[in-house]
């Protein structure tokens, strides 16, 4: 490139070579607009294209969360469904197991009862013996004559062996109760 022109201070005009000069100049520069131009229009093509890439994939991301967000609130709402079916059955079976409890204590209670008539059962059948056979009797004025307590004197109602029956007795002396005898 030539040096620039002369001052305006001259009016000459340029020269053929100078306008050469500054054509080839020009040309240059519009060369190299042109290419700029060409390298900017390809960029924001680019930086459009990644844009609406980029618009794209954010609409997808979202989309795809607001899915994940359905879903999860999907399971949450089954797992809260599943978590009262557990609690109702929890409270079923606590229920259940309250009545079991007290058929256990009643049936306890029921096994104490029957052991305590096992063991006086030996007295029972003394008691009954004895009854029969004063039927059998009749009304006698005998020899034996009821002391003054109205007991006769050698009576026994308890047989040699025997266990007093009592209701305050031990629970765990029931647990001993002999069970092979029928009432």
């Amino acid at each position: 490139m030539a040096s620039s022109p002369p001052a305006l201070a001259s009016s000459s005009p340029p020269t053929p070579v100078q306008i050469r000069e500054a054509n080839a100049h020009l040309a240059a520069l519009h060369g190299r607009v042109a290419e700029l131009e060409a390298r900017l229009a390809a960029a924001e093509e680019t930086v459009r294209g990644q844009a609406g890439s980029l618009i794209r994939k954010d609409a997808e991301t979202r989309r795809a969360l607001e899915e994940i967000g359905r879903q999860k609130g999907r399971e949450i709402a089954a797992l809260e469904e599943q978590l009262r079916s557990s609690e109702e059955r929890v409270q079923e079976l606590l229920g259940l197991i309250q009545e079991k409890d007290g058929l256990i204590l009643r049936l306890r209670h029921r096994s104490r009862l029957l052991g305590e008539i096992c063991r006086c059962r030996p007295v029972l059948d003394t008691l009954l013996a004895q009854m029969s056979e004063g039927e059998r009797l009749g009304p006698d004025s005998g020899d034996d004559s009821p002391d003054s307590s109205g007991l006769m004197p050698d009576s026994n109602c308890v047989p040699d062996g025997a266990r007093d029956f009592s209701l305050g007795s031990d629970p765990q002396d029931s647990d001993m109760a002999l069970f092979g005898t029928t009432v």
